[in-house]
């Protein structure tokens, strides 16, 4: 019922309804009031027609038994008359009943309508006298004295009464004609009522479940529009709004996603700041970045305090600030300008290039420059001073002459190898170095580069001993000359730098879906400071960079490339003193 009323339906219902009801209630009343009065009126016309007529008929005939005749035949059942003479006694009467002696005494003394005699004019009254047809009862009656005339004088009256039960009568069957065509219009207009509110409502009922439909994001959803009214016109106009809030919210979502796709596509982090510099949106690189910072400072902020003193000075100033400098061992070009909503800042964005790379770039291309010209400077200083002495004929002996000759030649050979070595890392630094991988038998792999060093090793009073701890018929997935080179590399960096009367282990395991491979040597070893630098380019560990060990310095560094590019890790241990174990695995199957 409260569901009712609360509708626009029960709204609009009670609202007809209480306007009908107050119509016809108005009318009602007024009606009723009208026709009693005209029924009083009506009656009251009736006696005086009714008491003239009789004067009349007194005056015209000559003897009392004609007159009786016709003014009995006139007055109906319910209208009484007497005929009183100047004397004041009753002539005749007509129509009495039960008590006519009472009715005549009080109508005799009644002092109102005693007046008759002496105004001359016919006296209206309303009173109550005995029932004409039942003892010890009173009736309303409605009583007219009017004055009879003979010969121009007044000589007697009559007096007309009439009782208002008919009249009551009229007016009770008059009540109820009007009062049940009240009531039968409440009806119809309850139920027209009710018809044209629901049909007014339902094209609402449809236009609110569309705006349902429409809220979850179902716009396909059309209301139909039937009617040519204002309302067809809302339906019409509904169903173009949803088409155009459809078409814009596919605008918005294209260029929501494009815009994602071009912030998760860049390589640089982007974060956006609120006013209060909080943040609103990030990017992956952005999002890897805050989760750096805040484990390295215990959680304690959302950005450094370098970042947020720049993001503070833009959103303040409204300028764009660009700074680079290092956060937690990362170089980063950071620029952060004012985002605004109108005319007012209401935030910023920030991004974060990362310049480490080319940092680390810009200090290899220096250090290596540096360490280039450093390794070709002795040789070719070398060459140059030999070369210049064999031409200016300054050497003596053929065995003099031998020897210089053999020195440009092995520093000439040194110099190739450098050379080689170079673009060799080069190659696999830039990934322009093709692996040619293939199942290969480990075991005579292992066996043929061992027996390849067994010579060296016995000139260098070196033991070198292998530990293939793998199975006869295991196969590896590997470029055979690369991984070949990296072992080479080792060996032979751990027989140089062994001492006479030492001891160079290469061993070979096989752990699960890996490969490992160690070199370990009894050698002068590495300081522990030096371990983290033995894999770059031109790393010695013999700091005055002596040529008595022969060594380019980048061995290591393509070593590691290798290693990497067949997905495998290489790593180093040292005691200085006690020797170093060189070592790196690769998986056994393809990657």
């Amino acid at each position: 019922m409260n569901r009712i009323w609360n509708s626009v339906v029960g709204k609009l219902w009670a609202t007809i309804l209480l306007l009908v009801s107050f119509v016809l209630f108005i009318v009602t009343v007024l009606l009723l009031e009208f026709l009693g009065n005209f029924q009083g009126i009506q009656a009251e016309n009736a006696l005086r027609q009714q008491a003239v007529t009789i004067s009349k008929i007194i005056d015209q005939h000559d003897t009392p038994a004609m007159s009786r005749l016709v003014i009995d035949d006139m007055l109906d059942e319910d209208t009484n008359a007497l005929i009183i003479d100047g004397d004041g006694q009753v002539i005749e009467n007509f129509h009495e009943g039960k008590n006519r002696k009472e009715i005549r005494n009080i109508l005799m003394s009644d002092k109102d309508l005693d007046k008759v005699f002496s105004i001359d004019e016919p006296v209206m009254k309303e009173m109550n006298l005995p029932s004409k047809t039942e003892a010890d009862k009173l009736e309303p009656y409605s009583i007219l004295a009017a004055p009879l005339h003979s010969a121009g004088e007044l000589n007697g009256a009559v007096f007309v009464y009439q009782s208002l039960e008919a009249v009551h009568n009229t007016i009770k069957q008059t009540t109820y004609i009007v009062l049940l065509s009240a009531f039968i219009a409440f009806i119809l207009t309850t139920v027209f009522a009710f018809f044209l509110s629901s049909r007014i409502t339902s094209p609402l009922r449809k236009l609110k479940q569309a705006a349902l439909n429409l809220a979850e994001g179902r716009y396909d959803k059309q209301v139909p529009a039937m009617q040519h009214d204002e309302i067809g016109d809302l339906a019409a106009a509904f169903n173009k709004m949803g088409r155009q809030v459809k078409h814009n919210l596919e605008v918005i979502s294209q260029e929501k996603e494009q815009l994602q796709n071009i912030l998760t596509s860049m390589t640089d982090a982007v974060i956006t700041f609120n006013q209060d510099m909080s943040i609103l949106l990030t990017n992956p690189p952005a999002e890897h970045l805050l989760q750096k910072w805040q484990f390295s400072h215990g959680g304690n902020g959302a950005v450094p305090e370098e970042v947020g003193l720049m993001l503070k000075h833009a959103i303040s100033f409204s300028q764009e600030v660009e700074e680079e400098f290092s956060l937690d061992g990362q170089f980063f070009d950071i620029t952060i300008s004012p985002l605004y909503s109108g005319s007012k800042i209401r935030g910023a964005v920030a991004v974060f290039r990362d310049m480490t790379e080319q940092h680390r770039l810009e200090k290899l291309r220096t250090d290596f420059l540096a360490n280039i010209s450093h390794e070709l400077r002795t040789p070719i200083s070398m060459l140059v001073g030999y070369s210049e002495a064999l031409s200016d004929g300054i050497v003596d002996t053929e065995e003099e002459r031998e020897e210089m000759m053999k020195i440009i030649r092995d520093e000439a050979m040194r110099m190739g190898r450098l050379v080689n070595d170079t673009l060799d890392l080069t190659r696999l630094e830039s990934g322009h170095m093709r692996l040619y991988k293939e199942w290969v038998e480990l075991r005579p792999m292992i066996g043929r580069i061992a027996s390849k060093f067994q010579q060296k090793a016995k000139d260098a009073d070196v033991a070198l001993v292998l530990d293939a701890d793998i199975p006869e018929e295991l196969r590896v997935f590997l470029d055979e000359d690369r991984i070949e080179q990296v072992l080479t590399n080792l060996i032979d960096n751990a027989l140089r730098h062994t001492p006479a009367g030492g001891r160079v282990k290469i061993r070979v395991m096989n752990t699960g879906g890996w490969v490992e491979f160690s070199v370990a040597d009894t050698g002068s070893g590495i300081p522990e400071e030096d371990l983290q630098y033995v894999f770059e380019r031109f790393y010695k560990a013999d700091k005055a960079r002596t040529r008595g060990k022969g060594g380019t310095g980048l061995g290591l560094a393509i070593a590691k490339n290798i290693v990497e590019s067949h997905g495998g890790m290489i790593s180093a241990a040292s005691r200085v003193g006690e020797g170093t174990n060189m070592s790196f695995r690769i998986p056994v199957g393809e990657e």
